[in-house]
């Protein structure tokens, strides 16, 4: 079981508290996702050959920098996403706070850009959130959601990696990122989210860019998202909408590999951990539509779903390809899961034994 950790005490990050705090989101009411937002934020800049430099939590606010700052022109820019649940005890824990900070300095130094110290990342995360804590909410599904952002403001019109960044972290209570039901999805053929040698496999702000004609297409035709595949023969499949998927054939639960092309879910890591200690085989290998079409027509084809941060666990009902409706499993929510969305609903929520020390108790 996780250890409650310190405060970070105000001396250490300065904090100035706002004069006007915002009205807290109706409790009676379903959460939307990342439409409303806490008092404060956290701060942090970094300057070539000066290093990180005066951190701080201030009341949440525009940010100021110049029209010419170089990520806005040239796409240094990419973020992280956590979550901090309310537990059954009233604590407050962040899941898997270290291997956030792990990914976010992977993503940083694929985009040539600094990142935070681990040890400053992790006290200015559990900061913030000891500063909200009354706006984590406290039902079952909802957290407060996390979004450290690092982004180059050198006002400089040059492709080279800026000298000048801001790093912030802004927070946001939330629900369930697809609400309920299953999700329906358009096989993507045309468009292209990531290639082998580019930035699929981290938190590029292009990543998201990259998606959002095909996402928009698809939502014109009915599909919630899309599933995305391979650049090459577009028969791999890759993600589903931001989200790692898994598909579960006969004893089998099989997830794309880590090729660079695929961002390597922390939520992702955790399911397999879990799907792996419940005794399914699990493989991470190729998937192509093929093998999905040949699956559900001699009935193995037993369930889809997507892993996220914001999605958590959700179930895939439905694939439109090719003018063809495959339909997964009866359609609805899968035994697997079902079961994995409460298994780690419960160690988020300190319900269950957190044998893999996944939970960081902040307060």
């Amino acid at each position: 079981m996780s250890q409650p950790a310190k405060a970070i005490p105000s001396e250490a990050i300065p904090v100035q508290r706002t004069a006007h705090p915002r009205p807290r989101p109706a409790t009676d009411e379903p959460l939307p996702f990342g439409q409303v937002f806490t008092d404060h934020m956290f701060l942090l800049d970094h300057v070539a050959g000066r290093g990180w430099r005066t951190p701080r939590i201030v009341p949440f606010a525009p940010l100021s920098f110049s029209p010419a700052a170089s990520g806005l022109h040239y796409g240094q820019s990419m973020f992280e996403g956590m979550k901090a649940v309310r537990g059954v005890d009233g604590q407050i824990r962040i899941f898997r706070l270290d291997r956030h900070c792990r990914r976010l300095a992977k993503s940083a130094e694929r985009l040539c850009m600094p990142a935070p110290p681990a040890t400053l990342l992790r006290e200015a995360l559990m900061a913030l959130v000891d500063v909200e804590r009354d706006w984590v909410p406290d039902g079952r599904g909802t957290a407060l959601y996390l979004r450290p952002t690092l982004i180059a403001t050198e006002p400089f019109l040059g492709v080279r990696p800026a000298e000048e960044y801001l790093f912030f972290v802004i927070a946001s209570p939330v629900g369930a990122y697809f609400g309920s039901g299953t999700l329906r999805l358009l096989v993507e053929e045309e468009y292209t989210r990531a290639a082998p040698g580019g930035l699929g496999g981290v938190k590029a702000a292009a990543n998201y860019a990259a998606s959002l004609r095909a996402a928009e297409v698809a939502r014109k035709k009915g599909w919630a998202q899309v599933l995305w595949t391979d650049a090459v023969h577009h028969n791999a499949i890759q993600e589903a909408g931001t989200m790692n998927v898994f598909v579960a054939l006969d004893d089998e639960v099989a997830t794309p590999p880590l090729d660079g092309t695929i961002l390597g879910g922390v939520t992702r890591d955790a399911v397999i951990t879990l799907l792996r200690r419940a005794g399914h085989r699990v493989r991470e290998r190729r998937i192509t539509m093929d093998e999905i079409l040949e699956a559900r027509r001699t009935g193995r084809l037993r369930e889809m779903f997507g892993t996220g941060t914001g999605a958590g666990v959700a179930s895939i009902g439905e694939l439109g390809w090719r003018e063809q409706r495959i339909v997964v499993g009866d359609s609805g929510a899968g035994p697997i899961a079902r079961r994995l969305s409460t298994v780690l609903a419960d160690i988020q929520s300190g319900a269950a034994e957190d044998t893999d020390g996944w939970m960081t108790v902040v307060c």
